[in-house]
């Protein structure tokens, strides 16, 4: 029997944002199920490339055009394209060739949970699509608004390499005694980086922002850190970033992540692998991940993460990674897929 054919359709796809990274762990779970997978994107270094499905895009691509790109593909994965607008008329397109067709809508985002985005109507429907969301809170609101979804929460891989904390340090001017705080995000207004130096300066510790400025937030970003109460390091790496990402880590001394909102917030998970302490702001699905059974400390309590860093227990590290390792293994995303797909009544080797 021939293998069936997938392909993952996004804005951009291939980099170290968030829906990137996940959309490659679906990738491999899909190929691990049988699956032939293609990436279709607007920019990115991907299959097929298609520079109308950009964010940034003047014109979106023609119906033929996406057309041609998802041609022969039994299963279509839109990942956030359909879900927040940040180019309505290639979703609109995007939407249109894919009616009738098996499709997963996989959304990160939805236009309400963003400022700007407020009043933007919710995501396209379809008998033959199947929604899914990476929290329990955006499952609620598609479904207060008529469509039903599933959860197939974010996935991380347990046994990833560690990275060099000596040689990381090293780069950065440190030595083993000072105190590192790092902040694996980028530098947006939800991303609370005010609140991240504040835990820096509280902890006596240096704060290390990874991510660039995005959003025109570069002019607040420059004015934060001029201001910092502490030593601040800024970059390099980005969310997700690979083995970058892992010497990061293993480079800090604690990790904090004190978004105002994130869709899931991969850090919270990402801490607990490679064994590094939380203080997690107070994000709506933070509680949604503290409720699995995690030990973190608040954003905005300096003293009980810093009591904690001058007396470490090892058995909270030890828990959290448990518990990651329990709910979130990316070992498990096969299976979680071959179960969405099953409870849709679809066969992998359906037409």
């Amino acid at each position: 029997m021939d293998s069936a054919g997938a392909a993952l359709i996004s804005f951009r796809l291939g980099g170290t944002d968030g829906v990137s990274v996940e959309a490659a762990k679906w990738a491999g779970a899909l190929e691990q199920l049988g699956f032939d997978v293609r990436t279709v994107a607007g920019s990115g270094p991907v299959d097929r490339l298609l520079p109308g499905l950009a964010i940034d895009a003047a014109d979106p691509p023609t119906d033929g055009e996406i057309a041609d790109a998802l041609a022969g593909a039994d299963l279509v994965v839109v990942e956030n394209l359909c879900s927040l607008p940040l180019n309505p008329a290639a979703a609109a397109a995007v939407a249109r060739v894919l009616r009738g067709r098996r499709a997963v809508l996989h959304h990160h985002d939805l236009p309400w949970q963003r400022g700007r985005f407020v009043g933007w109507p919710g995501p396209a429907d379809d008998p033959r699509w199947i929604h899914v969301t990476i929290n329990d809170l955006s499952r609620r609101q598609l479904a207060e608004r008529g469509i039903a979804a599933r959860v197939v929460m974010n996935s991380f891989d347990m046994d990833a390499a560690t990275g060099d904390r000596a040689e990381t340090r090293r780069k950065l001017g440190l030595e083993e005694h000072d105190r590192l705080l790092l902040q694996p995000t980028r530098a947006i207004g939800r991303k609370n980086v005010a609140g991240g130096l504040a835990l820096a300066a509280g902890i006596g510790a240096s704060y290390w922002l990874l991510g660039p400025a995005e959003d025109g937030y570069g002019p607040e970003l420059e004015r934060l850190l001029a201001g910092a109460r502490c030593p601040v390091i800024h970059g390099p790496g980005g969310e997700g970033a690979g083995e970058a990402i892992a010497d990061a880590y293993a480079g800090c001394d604690a990790v904090v992540l004190p978004s105002t909102w994130e869709g899931f917030g991969n850090p919270a998970i990402e801490s607990a692998v490679q064994r590094r302490p939380l203080a997690i702001g107070p994000y709506p699905v933070a509680d949604e991940l503290r409720a699995f059974g995690f030990r973190w400390f608040g954003h905005d309590h300096p003293g009980a993460l810093g009591r904690f860093l001058d007396a470490p227990d090892p058995s909270l590290p030890a828990h959290n990674h448990a518990v990651a390792r329990r709910y979130f293994s990316v070992a498990e995303l096969p299976g979680r897929l071959a179960r969405l797909f099953a409870g849709a009544g679809w066969e992998l080797a359906e037409k």
